[in-house]
């Protein structure tokens, strides 16, 4: 079946529909990884977005359930150029399209990727629309403006407290969005997990006496976040509190630091970011359209950028709290910056 993407500047991309056959609409944007396109399908930050797949064939390996970084898709919509339709791979479950017609998420095939990328990086991410049939520009105007990211946290985040058992610290994670391979890498290192929602207050996040207390990563605005941000300051001093992505936004801002939106994010898989304190560069996954801007005198900058310069992790000068902006958890080829995750259990009680 045909169908376009509209973008909000009023430029149109043709096509053709793949997976669950339904119009939607989010905020458009695109990711430079070769591989990994289920853990972007399924990672939570991604949410309310419609995600451009800069390599151009997909779903070559199919799809594998293990591998999923949360229960279901949670993008708005998946545009590439060419989907694969015969996947190769000893792990594979079922196809691409398949993956995302269970979802009910829609697909755009045949697009210029490039041409669309291209446009991202010059004038910004932007809203859009996919839609299946010819519609006026009265009706696009009224889907665009019925999108909205505010409560993408409310929608994602776990809805009830859980716990998974173990040996080692016990680490509070406040889940924003939380990817499952974050919590592999807490497992892997034996640690006790209590995992609360978004909205849980500071006095249960503390009445569980945890070592340490994790902030996850997740979609939208950390400015919205009024309330997460009041409860993270009343842990300040109590607790050891470390984060990663939107955590770390969410960090900075409680410590008195700025947060700005980038022109189109840092999406994708090869991601060049120095470490400061070891002096070493590490190839990094990334994913968020927010960047930390500004911090207080009291807080120093532990990771930079290296193709914008812009911040990538903070340390406090005196309280145990530590952060980045990059994803340690993610291995898409490279495991460079796993060692964050041992960084962070030396923060704990």
């Amino acid at each position: 079946m045909k169908a376009k993407l509209i973008l909000e500047n009023g430029m149109i991309f043709k096509g053709k529909a793949f997976g669950y056959l339904s119009e939607c609409v989010g905020e458009v944007v695109f990711t430079t990884g070769m591989t990994g396109y289920q853990e972007v399908l399924t990672d939570p930050s991604y949410y309310g977005q419609i995600v451009t797949m800069t390599y151009p064939l997909i779903g070559n390996y199919g799809i594998n359930l293990e591998d999923l970084e949360s229960d279901s898709v949670k993008v708005r919509g998946f545009i590439i150029k060419e989907k694969c339709n015969l996947p190769s791979n000893f792990r594979c479950e079922l196809e691409l399209e398949d993956f995302l017609r269970q979802n009910k998420v829609i697909g755009l095939e045949g697009v210029d990727t490039r041409a669309l990328t291209k446009i991202l990086r010059n004038n910004g991410t932007m809203r859009g629309t996919i839609v299946l049939e010819d519609i006026g520009h009265k009706e696009v105007k009224k889907n665009l403006e019925s999108f909205s990211s505010k409560d993408s946290v409310n929608i994602v985040t776990t809805k009830k407290v859980y716990t998974i058992e173990g040996n080692g610290k016990h680490v509070a994670i406040m889940d924003f969005g939380i990817k499952q391979n974050i919590i592999r890498n807490f497992q892997k290192r034996g640690c006790k997990l209590t995992v609360f929602p978004a909205t849980a207050t500071a006095e249960e996040i503390l009445d569980v006496n945890p070592d340490l207390v994790f902030l996850s990563n997740g979609p939208g605005d950390p400015e919205d976040l009024d309330f997460a941000i009041n409860n993270i300051k009343k842990m300040i001093g109590k607790k050891p509190i470390v984060g990663i992505c939107l955590g770390h936004q969410l960090l900075a801002l409680t410590l008195g630091g700025t947060t700005t939106k980038l022109k189109f994010g840092h999406r994708g898989c090869n991601h060049p970011v120095k470490d400061l304190e070891e002096n070493l560069v590490h190839i990094t996954s990334q994913n968020h359209g927010y960047v930390v801007e500004t911090l207080p005198d009291d807080v120093e900058v532990t990771h930079i950028n290296i193709n914008d310069g812009t911040i990538e992790g903070l340390k406090h000068k005196n309280l145990p709290i530590y952060s980045v902006q990059f994803h340690p958890e993610a291995s898409a080829g490279p495991k460079d910056s796993e060692y964050i995750f041992d960084k962070f259990l030396e923060y704990a009680l």
